[in-house]
């Protein structure tokens, strides 16, 4: 009989979706599969949900043979902003068997895209940096910002202080005093953004903002900026940066609202002058001069969030966690 495993976030979490570095590993897996055309991505499908640029609906499905043996598509609703009990984004993750077609199961995946999406981040910063970074800046106080700031507690304990910034004060504040005391320990609030970033040789911009924030005055040399968000970055300041690298150069450079594209759409960026994605820096081990200004656009794969699910849906078939529903 055919059926369907369905895990709701805390039954994600059982499963393992919060472990960091089981992430990176399937980012990194991930990341082989599509060098050798075992992994395949098909451009993401967007519906508009309003007049504001962030608010659409995007289909994304993926495929990934090897260990993963999935086909998979994340649906993502996003929102400006969360509205009463609603979050600003809520996604769903349905896994299928690539090998015959057999349900893997349906997850709720808005956490997952958090997992992946710092997963991500943290490859950019061992890959990117000559030497691990001991001061961090992260540009926003949502549900990005707030797993990028696990992430680095988890998976990089030398980090001396992390500062954070928001252009709402209280909604940064909120999420602090929320976290955990161990995690709080080597945090602190700033109330201005060139103070937020002035000692930092890391910087994760994790906003929603439709206008830069980070002109060429951010760009220095040694210094690693990583654009989560929407269109934090001043087309200067790509401009300035002397090495600038992606995850991947797709399709989507036609339609992404993120900084790196459009520029590229101004006519103002050429894709050759992309020093490294991700297969260059995971598989090929490219590695940027000494004391380079850094610039890394995340754009977000789906390969990665059907990795992610496909792992997190056969641990808990393993773990018998979850509902089992029947589909015949």
């Amino acid at each position: 009989m055919l059926q369907l495993r369905y895990l709701s976030r805390s039954d994600a979490l059982r499963a393992g979706a919060g472990d960091w570095r089981a992430a990176v590993r399937d980012v990194r897996a991930a990341t082989h599969l599509l060098r050798r055309s075992e992994a395949q991505l098909v451009p993401e499908s967007a519906l508009s949900m309003g007049t504001d640029p962030r608010e659409h609906a995007y289909a994304l499905p993926a495929s990934l043979a090897g260990d993963y043996d999935a086909a998979g598509l994340k649906w993502a609703v996003h929102r400006a902003a969360p509205a009463g009990d609603m979050p600003s984004i809520v996604s769903t993750t349905l896994v299928n068997r690539l090998s015959d077609g057999r349900p893997l199961g349906m997850v709720e995946s808005a956490l997952l895209t958090r997992m992946r999406t710092g997963a991500v981040t943290a490859i950019a910063i061992e890959t990117l940096m000559a030497k691990q970074p001991l001061r961090a800046t992260i540009l926003g106080a949502g549900a990005q910002a707030r797993a990028h700031l696990e992430m680095l507690s988890e998976l990089f304990p030398e980090l001396e202080s992390i500062r954070v910034w928001n252009r709402t004060p209280v909604h940064r504040d909120a999420m602090l005093a929320e976290l955990s005391p161990e995690l709080r320990a080597r945090i602190s609030a700033a109330d201005t953004l060139p103070d937020a970033i002035e000692q930092s040789d890391l910087v994760i911009s994790c906003t929603t903002a439709t206008q830069p924030l980070l002109g060429a005055w951010a760009v220095r040399p040694g210094r690693l900026i990583v654009q989560v968000g929407y269109h934090e970055m001043a087309f200067e300041a790509i401009d300035a940066s002397q090495v600038v690298a992606v995850d991947l150069w797709g399709g989507f450079a036609a339609t992404s609202t993120k900084s790196l594209f459009q520029m590229h759409r101004a006519g103002k960026f050429e894709p050759g002058r992309v020093a490294a994605d991700l297969p260059a820096l995971v598989v090929d081990q490219w590695r940027p001069p000494s004391g380079a200004s850094l610039y890394f656009s995340s754009f977000g794969l789906n390969i990665f969030d059907i990795a992610l699910a496909a792992r997190v849906l056969r641990q808990a078939e393993a773990g018998n966690i979850g509902v089992v529903l029947p589909l015949l």
